[in-house]
């Protein structure tokens, strides 16, 4: 009764010893001031629900002495050591945020340079026990990573092949009770223990060091529980060898040295399993790095010379011969060809080019002989783009990690308490041999437990999900743009080189009494020379092709939302909607009915002003792509609502509408009102997602919940993007949100699994069972639970790779 007493007191002392040594208060030093997230992803272009408007600025100026950089990390085994790290970082004066990803092994750390220096993060890292290296270049990181890790296997294989042998060869020392047979020799106590030195303390030294490290922070993590366990076992096993007489006599002789050799080989194999898993959800970077040329062909003082490609500059004259890479992005200077740029946009027809066109590194040159001069090398080029877009998308974080972030900063010191309570119970209550049964199942919740299941839940679905994006072409910005994207229930397209090609072409020239087709249609041709817009474009090449000359045009004026002003020839010409023509006085008769029954038709009219006076109107109509009614009629299927946005006059966008099969039009919206329509459907409660490719789309695309860019838009439209579509084709915004929802049904998957698994796990390791059907769990078989836990969470997010859109 006072052994119960003691051991039921000695329990509880150390229950709440724990309490205090893992979250008692500490004192942090004075961290730099904090700005909300929102807030801070709205500056790196992402956003949350909840997020700061757009056109509040004012924290960008606080910002903008701030750097970002990347670390790698070695050591991380599970949540517990995302979250040290994290804490660690954050601690460190000067550090404003960090996010550590268990899954790419890579902490985003955003820091105040004057406060603090970059080898000063990776100190404080290492003072928790892991090892960190800071990225100069993505690629080079990627290598060197890539090196480090298969060190890694080769270390872990090693010590399989040493402590395997030994754990079985324990095992059948310590099972004749077991197998009812007589091991021999093997049952030696003495060699058991020499036997079990090298297990214990080379095989399974880094989860005694790791331990330590953490321990020395009043912090743990898995290689806590582990350590813990193995110890546990291998202390009271040596103290049974070298001092059993002082033991009760129901426990003299049985030892647990095959316990801790199995546990920790166990462990070792799940890891080795594990990490070759893990390499794989990488696969996607590894592929878009590997695309890369090696070389290139170069024009120097009118020589053809081979170089390697990190000496090609800017302003090269590079040669490209049918079957070869390009080498960096650069634009046509003679020949032709049939480009396959499958590898970047996803799109598996050739693309044909001449001088004059665009080609990005690393695309297939199938059938001509072609010179082009590079634009973009090294870093800047399209390639290195997409490769960094995509790393930084891998080790994001998605909002649905934060539960499991939140369990995981408190699970290690739980299951120490539980293992604590485990103990007490057996050893106060439980049959005899009451200390065995009591070691047995302290040691089995110890080991069950998996706070590593927990940690690779979403990330590796995220490296998946971000990497097939990838070779899709669709650029992920990040792991919340990905998990917002499946909950999008209104999708608003902008209509112009969006829904349609943008190529719009000049249809109709119809002159007012007193002016003729080509006298009207010079002075407008000559007019839109100035402007950029798609449908003054169209104008000036309907005017070409009839043979008109054209004339520059003067004191150019763009009046947004209604049209264009400017000299020509000396004529005052104006060109746009019956807006501009009210700013002007110029009076619409007869003009109004013309205007509408073009409009009718699906074509885009404008009026058109010649010294203040109506001179005629103008139309240009621009054709839907091929694959626009099939994406609107999916997201339909999908439960999803479609807009279309778009500056053109009512009439004209709901005749484009009914081609497409819209029912919902935003017309008449000025650029600088996008926004505000993105923000009032979302005040009704919608998730809105906005696909647009031009300037005037980046606030609304800004503004939405998840802004979609189309491939070949503006740069400023990506910029301002979640997601961008290396293609012109809408089937990429149905694949994106398929992606999004099957990527987000992956981690939903992974993390039941996980929390079944450890909520399951723990209770039957602790004895639960034990009083109905008479089952206790070996520490061994708990070991490979635990192993088994882990993989089976990578191997279920490997299963995105067969994603087909």
């Amino acid at each position: 009764m006072i052994d119960e007493i003691a051991v039921g007191a000695g329990a509880l002392a150390f229950a709440l010893l724990l309490i205090w040594f893992f979250f008692a208060k500490r004192e942090k030093p004075t961290p730099l001031a904090q700005v909300e997230g929102p807030v801070l992803s709205e500056v790196e272009g992402s956003r949350a629900p909840g997020k700061a408007e757009p056109e509040a600025q004012d924290p960008v100026a606080s910002l903008e002495t701030l750097n970002d950089t990347t670390l790698t990390l070695q050591g991380m085994t599970c949540a517990s050591c995302v979250l040290a790290i994290e804490k660690a970082l954050v601690r460190t004066p000067g550090v404003l945020n960090a996010s550590v990803n268990l899954a790419t092994e890579r902490a985003t750390v955003r820091y105040d340079p004057q406060q603090v220096v970059e080898a000063e993060m990776v100190k404080s890292v290492e003072a928790v026990g892991y090892g960190a290296k800071v990225i100069s270049d993505a690629e080079d990181a990627s290598e060197a990573q890539e090196r480090d890790r298969a060190r890694h296997l080769r270390m872990l294989t090693i010590k399989m092949m040493v402590g395997f042998p030994i754990a079985v060869f324990l095992f059948v020392g310590s099972s004749g009770d077991l197998l009812n047979w007589n091991p021999g020799f093997a049952a030696n106590n003495y060699l058991q223990f020499a036997l079990v030195l090298p297990v214990q303390f080379w095989v399974g030294w880094q989860f005694l060091a790791a331990a330590w490290a953490t321990f020395r922070h009043r912090s743990a993590d898995m290689n806590t529980l582990i350590a813990v366990g193995t110890l546990a076992a291998f202390s009271f096993s040596t103290v049974v060898t070298f001092a059993g007489d002082i033991l009760p006599e129901s426990i003299e002789g049985k030892v647990y040295f095959d316990t801790a050799a199995i546990i920790i080989s166990l462990i070792l194999l799940g890891r080795l399993l594990e990490a070759r898993a893990k390499s794989r959800t990488s696969a996607a970077i590894k592929k878009l790095i590997g695309l890369q040329a090696k070389t290139a062909r170069v024009v120097r003082d009118d020589q053809e010379m081979d170089i390697p490609l990190e000496e090609v500059l800017v302003g090269d004259t590079v040669i490209v011969k049918p079957g070869e890479k390009v080498p960096v992005d650069g634009e046509i200077l003679k020949g032709s060809s049939s480009i396959d740029e499958s590898m970047v946009t996803g799109e598996s027809i050739p693309v044909d080019k001449g001088p004059g066109d665009p080609v990005i590194g690393s695309t297939l040159n199938t059938t001509g002989y072609f010179q082009f001069r590079a634009t973009k090398v090294g870093r800047d080029t399209v390639l290195a783009q997409i490769v960094k877009l995509v790393q930084e998308a891998q080790g994001s974080k998605a909002p649905i990690q934060r539960l499991a972030d939140r369990i995981a900063s408190i699970f290690v010191p739980v299951v120490m308490l539980i293992a604590t309570g485990t103990f007490a119970i057996w050893f106060i209550v439980g049959p005899d041999p009451q200390v065995t049964h009591a070691l047995v199942s302290t040691v089995a919740v110890l080991i069950i437990a998996c706070p590593c299941a927990l940690g690779l839940a979403t990330p590796t679905s995220i490296m998946v999900g971000t990497g097939k994006g990838a070779e899709q072409g669709i650029l992920i910005r990040s792991a919340e743009s990905l998990e917002t994207a499946h909950r999008l229930d209104t999708i608003i397209f902008d209509k112009t080189g969006t829904l349609t090609k943008g190529q719009p072409s000049l249809t109709d020239v119809i002159p007012r009494e007193g002016y003729t087709e080509d006298h009207v249609l010079a002075l407008v041709g000559s007019a839109e020379l100035g402007s950029e817009h798609p449908l003054g474009q169209a104008i000036v090449r309907g005017a070409r092709e009839r043979g008109l000359g054209l004339d520059d045009p003067g004191d150019f004026e763009a009046v947004p939302g209604q049209g264009i002003r400017v000299r020509v020839n000396g004529y005052q010409v104006a060109v746009g909607n019956d807006k501009l023509m009210s700013d002007l006085g110029a009076s619409l008769d007869g003009l109004g009915d013309v205007f509408s029954e073009l409009a009718s038709a699906g074509k885009t009219p404008m009026y058109v002003a010649i010294d203040g006076k109506p001179a005629g109107v103008v139309a240009v109509a621009d054709t839907l792509k091929e694959d626009t009614i099939e994406a609107v009629r999916a997201l339909g299927k999908m439960g999803i609502q479609v807009v279309m946005m778009t500056g053109d006059n009512r009439r004209t966008a709901q005749a484009i509408a009914r081609q497409v099969g819209i029912d919902t039009v935003l017309a008449e919206v000025l650029p600088r009102d996008k926004a505000l329509e993105v923000r009032r459907l979302q005040a009704e409660g919608r998730m809105v997602g906005m696909v647009g490719d031009g300037i005037n789309d980046a606030p609304a695309l800004a503004q939405a919940d998840v802004g979609i860019a189309i491939g070949g838009g503006t740069d400023v439209a990506m910029e301002a993007a979640d997601i961008t579509l290396m293609t012109g084709s809408l089937h990429g915004v149905v694949n994106a949100i398929r992606l999004s929802k099957a990527t987000m049904r992956n981690i939903k998957q992974n993390l039941f699994f996980a929390f079944v698994y450890n909520t399951a796990g723990i209770p039957i390791a602790a004895g639960l069972l034990f009083p109905f059907i008479g089952l206790l769990l070996n520490p061994g078989i708990a070991a490979a639970a635990m192993a088994s836990s882990s993989l089976s969470v990578v191997s279920n997010a490997l299963r995105l790779k067969r994603f087909k859109g």
